[in-house]
């Protein structure tokens, strides 16, 4: 699904960037085209999405690179929707675009697999090495290069402010999409963190969103005494937060702006505004005429730790103040 990136909310927030041209009036010879490939819904319908574009644009006008002057960006949106990206993928290539913007797992490799010669420029993945991404960090080698995490270390360190804040605590629903080969590996991973802590995990796969509901009831049935939703798409952060709140259980989550809009009593994630400027890094360089499989992969070193103390009250819990004082974001 092809949305335009410009709308209300876009025209309000991004009113200090140029509005970009259409592909047609774009200046002869020297504008480039980069494709800008998301699992989100379009800016005109998610605040989170206007954000991350906001950011992307403002670092590429760092670096001189102006929408409408010389580039033109084509923005494409899966809306959630996994079983898109293949289809997006191949029309941006067909179109043609001289790079593709891409975050995710799933993103990435929809637009590895739809070309082995247009530029890649991860904004965020995660273990891309151990997925088969990239060969290594420092010469991934291919058309792939970016931005990479350690999910699976982000991960263990939200169980560890779990416990913290729960320290009672034995037994935990953990959501996932089984649709998604990675999240199989992520959930086995977190075994061993889950175990130094005396927590035993449930799971909670998924392979539809329509199952969400039954899955989360499992959840309360097996007596789960918290809810850790990671790799969980914004826009189902209505049905969580409605089961949160019938059952009174804490979530966490790896989704800092699904605990800001929908649910959850606190979120550890990488600052994804920044990755998303510092993705500019790369598109200037190999602009400028380097290769992205020389390029080594950068890690993150932002990130947010959001919590939410509305929602602490309402489940009448405290959030330790070693906890609190790491906090970028506190929602009261």
């Amino acid at each position: 699904m092809r949305c335009s990136p410009i709308g209300l909310l876009m025209t309000f927030l991004l009113a200090t960037l140029t509005v970009p041209l259409p592909a047609d009036a774009q200046p002869a010879g020297h504008s480039r085209r980069i494709g800008y490939l998301s699992m989100r819904h379009p800016p005109e319908s998610a605040a989170d999405s206007v954000a991350v574009v906001a950011a992307f644009r403002q670092g590429l006008r760092e670096f001189g690179w102006i929408e409408g002057q010389n580039i033109a960006i084509e923005y494409w949106w899966a809306a959630g929707r996994s079983d898109r990206l293949p289809a997006l993928a191949a029309e941006l290539v067909h179109l043609p675009v001289d790079l593709i913007v891409a975050g995710g797992n799933n993103v990435v490799r929809a637009a590895k697999e739809a070309t082995t010669t247009i530029p890649i420029v991860m904004t965020l993945a995660a273990d891309v090495v151990e997925t088969g991404l990239a060969a290594s960090l420092a010469r991934p080698g291919g058309n792939i290069t970016g931005h990479s995490d350690s999910a699976i270390e982000l991960d263990g360190k939200l169980l560890e402010l779990l416990k913290e804040t729960l320290p009672q605590m034995t037994r935990v629903a953990w959501l996932w999409d089984a649709s998604v080969p990675y999240a199989v590996r992520r959930f086995t991973a977190a075994q061993d963190p889950a175990r130094a802590l005396g927590v035993t995990l449930q799971s909670l796969a998924y392979r539809d969103p329509h199952e969400l509901e039954s899955v989360l009831e499992a959840a309360a049935q097996d007596r789960a005494e918290a809810l850790v939703a990671v790799g969980i798409h914004t826009l189902f952060g209505a049905r969580i937060a409605a089961f949160a709140t019938k059952h009174r259980m804490p979530v966490v989550s790896n989704n800092a702006a699904a605990v800001e809009q929908y649910f959850g009593l606190m979120a550890y994630a990488v600052n994804l505004i920044d990755m998303h400027r510092r993705a500019a890094v790369y598109v200037d360089k190999i602009f400028k005429g380097a290769q992205p499989g020389s390029l080594p992969i950068a890690r993150p070193d932002q990130f947010d730790l959001v919590i939410n103390l509305k929602t602490a009250e309402a489940l009448g819990l405290i959030i330790p103040p070693t906890i609190r004082y790491q906090a970028t974001k506190v929602i009261r």
